[in-house]
């Protein structure tokens, strides 16, 4: 009986044993292999178009169902200024107001414009998922769709089987062993001695680490003008959506990075990298010093062999439907920028990360069971800094290059709102406004009269 059971698991581990081999010689000889030299076998391609072909049926039959879902009511906001607007609620009233006086109907233009900033507020909705057309077969809706039909909820069931039980393991092992390749690669590059030799290699270990770990999202990369990409001794500037952002910028060409130290997993791929490649990592007390931060990256410009610098000047993550405004330190540095706009396709994943609802380690996850990941990028004529204009004019003529090229919103608010409060000049401003408008009419009213009588 014991010599049975021993045989049992014998069989069992050269099973296992066998699933194993299989699936490593499939991963490395279909896909890291032609990812390190920059191939595809088209498999992805056939991959998209068959989620394209589920997703309009799934989307036909949703409409049927439930169509009044998919399309909600928008808030109507009058374009007028704020002096029209309040005389239209003043022409309402029993007794007639004399011009430049307070009238209690005022105050309702500020309840009406408070609830629709609240209702549909133009900053805060930029920091949660973007709006899809249709559902898209994942679970990060609150309508449950899975439930409307028998063939619906079968396909549904089969996706998470495949996205869970298929391409969840195989994105974890291709990330795996990409940043796993990045550190040790970049470690015993940066041993060598700084030639030319030590920056051909460290380019190409970047890039193959990179390639990788954008297979291991089934990343699916559309690069458009490729003769406007950025290059050595620039600066690269994009919108900003998601950490991924730059894995899906340096499967096309290695950059320097600009960032903040960390410890932990991080510490420790920061440090490898930049043994390789002159990265320029800040200490928590420098990157509050603006100066220094400044002067740094000045110095890493001026070094025409170095690689170009990736900066996400908005600061933050916005969800892939706007570009806000740029932070002008980037643009005081000198040389010549290169604009980059990045646009995810929300059909097959959000690609958006919410850092106030999610940490980086739920973010990831939910990027390796999406569908995949599929994204456009367009590479900008570079720009420079014109006579007379001052940074933030020039970061403003930037931001709004990439924000029409990427089909994004133009959007002048600063994405630091999503963590602050709003600043007290902003409701200064809605003060003055409303004030000038009382007291410049009362002022001219009362000079009339005296105009009038000199006239006489």
């Amino acid at each position: 009986m014991t010599d049975l059971c021993e045989g049992g698991m014998d069989d069992l581990w050269s099973i296992a044993t066998l699933l194993l081999q299989v699936w490593f010689s499939v991963m490395i000889g279909l896909i890291m292999i032609p990812a390190m030299f920059g191939l595809s076998l088209g498999v992805t391609s056939v991959y998209i178009q068959i989620l394209v072909k589920i997703l309009e049926v799934t989307a036909g039959m949703i409409y049927l169902c439930c169509s009044p879902l998919l399309f909600p009511g928008l808030i109507q906001r009058e374009g007028g200024s704020m002096e029209q607007e309040m005389g239209e609620l003043r022409r309402y009233r029993t007794q007639s107001i004399s011009r430049g006086e307070f009238a209690l109907s005022d105050s309702f233009y500020f309840y009406r414009k408070g609830l629709e900033s609240i209702v549909d507020d133009q900053v805060t909705q930029r920091f949660s998922s973007e709006e899809l057309v249709s559902w898209n077969l994942l679970t990060r809706t609150n309508h449950n769709f899975h439930y409307i039909s028998l063939r619906l909820t079968v396909i549904w069931g089969l996706g998470v089987i495949i996205r869970y039980c298929v391409l969840f393991p195989l994105r974890i092992t291709l990330a795996i062993i990409g940043l796993s390749w990045l550190v040790i690669g970049t470690t015993l590059v940066g041993f060598l001695p700084n030639r030319r030799v030590k920056n051909w290699l460290s380019e190409l270990v970047h890039l193959m680490c990179y390639r990788i770990c954008a297979r291991g999202l089934s990343a699916t990369i559309q690069y458009h003008n490729k003769n406007n990409k950025p290059q050595k001794g620039g600066i690269c500037v994009a919108n900003h959506t998601s950490p991924i952002d730059i894995v899906i910028l340096a499967n096309d060409g290695c950059y320097a990075m600009v960032g903040q130290s960390h410890s932990g997993l991080m510490g420790v791929i920061q440090r490898s990298m930049v043994r390789s490649c002159p990265h320029v990592w800040f200490e928590r007390s420098e990157m509050r010093d603006r100066h220094a931060v400044t002067s740094r990256l000045r110095a890493h410009v001026a070094a025409k062999s170095n690689l170009p610098i990736l900066i996400f000047p908005e600061g933050t993550c916005i969800n892939n439907t706007s570009v806000m405004m740029f932070k002008k330190g980037s643009f005081e540095i000198g040389g010549t920028i290169y604009p980059v706009a990045i646009k995810y396709d929300p059909r097959f994943g959000d690609a958006f990360w919410n850092s106030a609802k999610y940490n980086m380690v739920s973010y990831l996850l939910r990027m390796m069971t999406s569908w995949a990941i599929v994204v456009n990028v367009w590479y900008l004529p570079p720009m420079t800094r014109q006579e007379g204009e001052d940074a933030t004019k020039f970061a403003n003529r930037v931001k709004s290059a990439i924000a029409h090229q990427g089909g994004l919103l133009d959007m002048a608010w600063d994405g630091s709102l999503k963590r602050d409060k709003v600043k007290e000049e902003f409701k200064e401003q809605q003060q003055k406004m409303y004030s000038s408008m009382v007291v410049g009419k009362k002022a001219r009213n009362s000079q009339e009269p005296h105009t009038e009588s000199t006239r006489r």
